[in-house]
């Protein structure tokens, strides 16, 4: 019967994460059916306890394999799907320069931005570590239980604008050190020297702040997917276990 049963739900169970790995049961009202649908056969039903470590452990991996690949170098420069490209205010100011034969400034530009975040993300891991220790048993639950952005979703509510507070400074300190600050200004100090144009201004800090951790959350959502499909990710004892 519990062979039969677990045949039954594993097709349901999704890993749902943050970056990571989580558990959403389509029609498994209470724990209790969860944990006897993830019992191996001839074992004993998980019980709530090991279920909800598990989810923990899983939310800690993934998030940390999420923070491992932004912050590398090229980590936001190389992805073309979280790339930190130039502000759509500021196309006009790159399409003068480039025009003016500032084409490599511009592509410098480009790529200290995102210098500027995968220096930042390295500061997420700690984030999410203490979200994690802290979420409930009813969080959990509701993670297990919820859709599948459950898990980012708790992500982004509980920890973003610690995230952002923390990021914002590292952001400026990083876009200095590279350089960045300088240029941004060289750049606009000739766009806005041309003759007849409109004079622009804009906040570098928060712009490069807020896709980096629009990026960092693309690449947990990425993480969650891929985990939900990939049994080679699940890599400790318990999470396969757990989500076997």
């Amino acid at each position: 019967m519990i062979r039969k049963q677990a045949k039954q739900f594993a097709p349901a169970m999704m890993v749902i994460v943050a970056g990571i790995i989580i558990a959403a049961l389509t029609g498994c009202p209470t724990m209790d059916q969860l944990a006897r649908s993830v019992a191996a056969p001839g074992s004993q039903p998980l019980d709530e306890e090991t279920i909800i470590a598990g989810l923990k452990e899983a939310l800690q991996v993934g998030t940390r394999n999420a923070v491992d690949a932004v912050s590398r170098t090229d980590g936001y420069y190389a992805s073309p799907l979280i790339k930190i490209l130039l502000p759509p205010e500021l196309e006009k100011v790159g399409e003068k320069l480039i025009d003016l034969g500032m084409e490599k400034k511009v592509d410098e530009f480009v790529l200290s931005m995102n210098r500027a975040a995968e220096e930042a993300a390295v500061q997420a891991l700690d984030i999410f570590v203490d979200a994690v220790l802290e979420m409930s048993l009813s969080d959990a639950r509701s993670i297990l239980r919820g859709a599948d952005n459950a898990a980012t979703a708790y992500f982004e509510e509980h920890t973003r604008a610690e995230l952002a507070s923390v990021f914002r400074p590292q952001v400026s300190v990083s876009m200095d050190q590279v350089g960045l600050t300088r240029l941004f200004k060289l750049i606009m100090d000739t766009y806005n020297a041309i003759p007849f144009v409109e004079k622009q201004s804009f906040d570098l800090d928060t712009y490069v702040t807020e896709k980096a951790l629009d990026g960092l959350f693309t690449v947990i959502a990425g993480e969650e997917k891929k985990i939900r499909t990939d049994p080679a990710a699940r890599i400790t004892e318990l999470l396969r276990k757990v989500f076997a």
